[in-house]
């Protein structure tokens, strides 16, 4: 004669079995979601990613994006000087940015700065001797000081080397070339270009903020970099610590 279970110990059973069930469903369900996760980022990644570590995508994402909130300063700056915008020759703000864009991310001189890069074109579109579109130059000289603090590149792989003291030296200019930008006058005492403004009506910092992203950007990326670096050193010494001989193919 069968043994009866009590009715207590079936039901119990029976809730383990649907966990498991459920359990399996969930797991299979997360590594199918994933696959399709895996799958989907080769898809939309480029070809040119699989030559980049980690940091080195971060180093080019990082330059896409301050060359982005250089291009937004260009604007806002056109928008508030609109007397620069006619030294600039062009009749609308988006052909004098297309212009200094092309010039900065092909690594072209600006004829109004004479040939003159980076520092120097810094130095030169901020003074009062210039009297060209001081807008263009001025977001041309710091685009150009970005692209050679990072070794003359916009985007990076495997064989591309970033001095993390260019990077940090590039940060520090920016916050100078802030200052210069909110404090620089003219022999009549007014701004060279305006740009914050706080006054009773109302205060607009949004220059500062944009500056202050890339800044932000640059010295996360050197810190990024020095870590690499470090680690390559560290990696190095525990060989020796632990005799273990290096590989050599």
């Amino acid at each position: 004669m069968a043994r009866v279970l009590p009715f207590t110990v079936v039901h119990l059973r029976r809730h383990c079995l649907l966990l498991a069930v459920l359990s399996m469903l969930f797991t299979t369900g997360c590594s199918q979601q994933q696959g399709r996760d895996i799958v989907s980022q080769f898809r939309e990644g480029r070809p040119q990613e699989f030559l980049q570590t980690s940091v080195d995508r971060m180093a080019t994402l990082a330059m896409r994006d301050n060359l982005d909130s250089l291009y937004l300063l260009m604007s806002k700056l056109y928008l508030r000087n609109p007397q620069e915008l006619k030294k600039s020759g062009f009749l609308d703000a988006r052909t004098a940015e297309k212009q200094v864009r092309m010039a900065i991310e092909q690594q072209q001189p600006l004829p109004t700065l004479g040939g003159k890069k980076d520092l120097a074109a810094l130095s030169f579109a901020m003074s009062p001797e210039f009297l060209g579109d001081r807008v263009g130059a001025f977001i041309y000289a710091i685009g150009s000081m970005l692209v050679t603090a990072h070794g003359n590149r916009l985007e990076f792989y495997m064989t591309d080397a970033i001095n993390p003291t260019f990077v940090n030296n590039a940060a520090r200019n920016i916050e100078k070339a802030t200052w210069i930008l909110s404090q620089r006058q003219n022999k009549n005492g007014e701004p060279l270009l305006f740009s914050n403004e706080i006054s009773e009506e109302g205060s607009n910092l949004s220059f500062a903020t944009e500056f202050g992203k890339i800044v932000a950007r640059l010295d996360l990326l050197t810190q990024m970099l020095d870590e690499r670096y470090r680690r390559i050193g560290l990696n190095y010494a525990q060989s020796l610590l632990f005799l273990n001989f290096l590989p050599v193919q």
